[in-house]
């Protein structure tokens, strides 16, 4: 089998997340078989119109698999002149939410009938803002707001998800853990260099520097999974390592723009990310 070609083609999904803590360089996104400006404008949260201003495309129909999208932060007809006030609060006044451990920025828009780029907007954060439990945030004041449930891509309450996900098994002892935005992966900060471990039996297809994921480890598991470590301050493995679960794959670095030591954790089969809280884990997905 090829490992090079299948780093450069997993990569491809890999290399246009808007992770947590990843600011400063533009999202771009890589167009796959099948997508339109709408379905990728509908991923992101952001306007078609935007979406195909910011990449001159007249013609939606002309899009072709294999280009690369700019994804705006934000809608480009706001850029220029941005309200005093937030454009969401000119319709309804707004509360205080304080964030819970589960919460994630999609979930708290969905609780409180909006979108992720309307909080976005309200708060005026950008497409990579961070949220961590404890912040305060602004939410549409509907009487509720501050008791809404918050939900995760499960559907549970916040209470039942943060037990289940924090209980789970993850290749660092979690601290927080953060979705990143459009659920690509999760950020689990841990302590600076302890050891990430593995969770999986697989063979190192990748190790090395990447990107601003800083230090990387591919594993490629049964099943066609591929599991990412990024973030590590060193490397414990070389490609064509096999690893077994809770094999040492390096150590937990600091993300260089929040100033943590953060995992960057995401699942794949084949070229389709999944939520790394339901990714298969030796011995089940229960921590021991």
């Amino acid at each position: 089998m090829n490992y090079f070609l299948k780093f450069i083609s997993f990569f491809a999904l890999v290399i246009v997340l808007s992770s947590s803590g990843l600011a400063a360089d533009d999202l771009i996104h890589v167009v796959g078989r099948g997508e339109t400006i709408y379905s990728i404008s509908r991923r992101y949260q952001v306007n078609a119109d935007d979406l195909m201003r910011v990449n001159n495309i007249s013609d939606p129909s002309t899009l072709q698999a294999g280009r690369r999208l700019t994804i705006p932060s934000q809608p480009v007809s706001q850029n220029a002149s941005l309200p005093n006030t937030p454009p969401a609060a000119t319709a309804q006044s707004l509360v205080d939410y304080r964030v819970v451990r589960g919460d994630t920025l999609y979930s708290i828009a969905r609780n409180n009938g909006i979108t992720l780029q309307n909080l976005l907007e309200i708060n005026r954060f950008s497409s990579s803002h961070v949220i961590r439990a404890g912040d305060v945030i602004k939410v549409p004041g509907r009487g509720a707001a501050n008791t809404a449930q918050t939900t995760t891509p499960s559907g549970n309450s916040a209470a039942s998800v943060s037990e289940g996900v924090y209980s789970l098994r993850w290749p660092v002892t979690p601290r927080d853990i953060t979705y990143m935005t459009g659920r690509m992966g999760v950020v689990v900060e841990g302590e600076y260099f302890e050891s990430v471990r593995s969770l999986t039996v697989g063979n190192v297809i990748s190790a090395g520097p990447w990107r601003k994921f800083g230090r990387v480890v591919i594993v490629e598991a049964s099943g066609g999974y591929f599991y990412m470590y990024g973030g590590c301050e060193s490397l414990s493995v070389n490609v064509g390592d096999r690893i077994t679960p809770g094999m040492e794959v390096g150590k937990l670095g600091v993300n260089s723009v929040t100033e943590r030591p953060q995992l960057f954790f995401m699942v794949f089969r084949s070229d389709t990310p999944i939520d790394p809280a339901l990714a298969p884990r030796a011995a089940d997905n229960v921590k021991t």
